[in-house]
């Protein structure tokens, strides 16, 4: 089910907004969420059993803001598995670990993506496996930001879909 939040404690149902993907009947094993398209929004690829994977591509656009982070390494554990981003913005935080494993036969997006709201720029705090941990103040938002482990933030760019 695909559902809006009306933001008033109650949720809309769109099952037909949300097209054939939602609606079609599947037999699914898994699920990975990421930015497929590199368009600043979360998407869905689903695992279906016996048939090709269906991807389910946000289209939604709206005025809240958001911050991607790329966590890079340079000599062991590249992918930065392990690694978690901690992100403050108008008084709340997320955190969130780069993993290698989301559920069955799938995984996530290894650049996690935080959801900012109104806020224009976060600060970022990364947490390396090896107890290193960096910070960085008020990086701007609706961009994919590189932090590599021994040089800091090394790229900052606006994501082109």
């Amino acid at each position: 089910m695909l559902f809006r939040n009306l933001g008033n404690g109650t949720f809309e149902e769109l099952l037909e907004e949300g097209g054939p993907g939602v609606s079609a009947a599947h037999t699914s094993r898994g699920g990975a969420f990421g930015d497929f398209d590199n368009d600043g929004d979360l998407d869905i690829l689903i695992v279906n059993l016996n048939e090709p994977p269906s991807l389910l591509r946000n289209h939604v656009k709206g005025d809240n803001h958001w911050l991607k982070v790329k966590l890079n390494a340079t000599k062991s554990n590249r992918s930065a598995i392990g690694a978690r981003a901690l992100v403050r913005y108008g008084g709340r935080q997320q955190v969130q670990a780069v993993t290698g494993q989301a559920g069955f036969l799938s995984v996530n997006d290894r650049r996690p993506h935080f959801g900012l709201g109104a806020e224009q720029t976060a600060d970022v705090e990364v947490h390396w496996p090896s107890g290193i941990r960096r910070s960085f103040k008020a990086v701007a938002s609706n961009r994919l930001v590189t932090i590599d482990k021994a040089r800091g933030i090394v790229d900052a760019q606006p994501l082109q879909p």
